[in-house]
């Protein structure tokens, strides 16, 4: 009972498949700290910049929309028209801020995991309500981990926070001696600067969460050995079925190979074990092609069918077996083997010349060395 719960826990890495098809179903790694962390940034680096520039634009706004003309109160069309435009004025300001936050948002978590979208994890998923699992979620490793990051952040950012007030002290005491807009614009730049380093602070959060996450996920994902072995099984399908499909592709290329043999100009035989088949067409091939071969069982079927097609057959064992165990269906025969193919194929061509009445020339004996063409246990077979 013990091997059974040990055979059963996690303890394989994730498969290719397992991974591709967690994350269809949107389950891939993310650390929420860094993608917060990177969209902080970002931002406060565009603020950093383009900040002061957009409180000079905001307070001339401002100043328009105090200098309107009030006898004009009384014209809705107007004061609609004039709110409209100055609200688009607002927002083509802030565009370029709000532009590269929305794409530091949506690309920030492609850094870890990339960039998924699964229709799947948008689907309800009912039992994140029950209570048991919950509890198990807040109080689990995860949760703990949760914690540590909120402690974490608290220490981190409350440490930095106070280092930058205190030496930005001076100068937001400065401020009260400058004019609004100027003061403003300072105020934008003072407040931009701390932000980018307080988001600086969080990487160090981020540093920690991001190996983390990707740790979780990797164990979360880790298979039993009996999950290796069924989606091994469907992976490349069940011993019993991959024989059948085998089977199934013997019996075709036997039936095509078998199909062949009528067309075949002689059958080589040695004469029980080994049947080879050979076709030559002058003037189209450039040497004698095996069209078919075989042993025992389809040996004797390759001599049947060639019995019936009226084909020759020759008994030459050393030169069967030769020819066997050096060419392939479909291919030529090597070099070596010409000299011996071309008496056959001589002997042949005189017999298809004789009338029907004459008799057969002997078939010839032919001379082939097999130590350079079958293997040392087929031979003399």
């Amino acid at each position: 009972m013990a091997e059974n719960d040990t055979s059963q826990e996690r303890t394989e890495q994730p498969t290719p498949k397992r991974l591709d098809d967690a994350r269809k179903k949107g389950q891939v790694p993310r650390s929420r700290e860094l993608t917060m962390t990177l969209v902080m940034l970002v931002g406060d680096t565009t603020l950093l910049f383009i900040g002061p520039r957009i409180v000079e634009h905001l307070a001339a706004l401002l100043r328009r929309g105090f200098a309107f003309d009030h006898s004009l109160i009384g014209r809705e069309d107007i004061i609609i028209s004039y709110f409209g435009g100055q609200a688009m004025t607002a927002i083509t300001m802030l565009a370029p801020l709000l532009i590269i936050l929305l794409l530091t948002a949506l690309l920030a978590p492609a850094t870890i995991g990339g960039w998924n979208f699964s229709a799947q994890a948008l689907q309800p998923k009912f039992e994140r309500l029950d209570p048991i699992k919950g509890i198990k979620r807040v109080f689990g490793p995860k949760g703990l981990m949760e914690l540590l990051k909120t402690l974490g952040k608290f220490l981190v950012v409350g440490i930095a926070a106070a280092i930058l007030i205190y030496n930005l002290s001076d100068r937001f005491a400065h401020l009260a001696a400058l004019d609004s807009v100027p003061a403003m614009a300072e105020a934008t730049s003072m407040v931009a600067f701390a932000l980018i380093v307080l988001s600086a602070t969080l990487l160090l959060i981020a540093a920690i969460d991001v190996p983390f996450q990707l740790y979780q996920h990797t164990k979360q994902m880790r298979m039993t050995r009996q999950e290796v072995r069924d989606e091994m099984k469907q992976t490349e399908g069940k011993p019993e079925v991959k024989s059948k499909i085998r089977q199934l592709q013997q019996e075709i290329a036997s039936r095509r190979m078998m199909e062949e043999v009528p067309k075949a100009d002689v059958v080589v035989t040695n004469p029980t074990h080994f049947a080879v088949a050979l076709q030559y067409q002058a003037g189209q091939m450039d040497a004698p092609v095996v069209v078919a071969k075989g042993t025992d069982l389809i040996a004797g079927a390759i001599k049947r069918v060639a019995e019936e097609a009226g084909v020759p057959l020759l008994e030459a064992p050393p030169l069967a077996r030769a020819l066997y165990h050096s060419t392939d269906i479909g291919q030529p025969i090597p070099a070596g083997l010409y000299v011996a193919v071309a008496e056959v194929l001589s002997w042949v061509y005189q017999i298809r010349r004789l009338p029907g009445s004459a008799q057969e020339p002997p078939p010839p004996k032919v001379d082939v060395d097999e130590t350079e063409w079958v293997p040392k246990r087929f031979r003399g077979m």
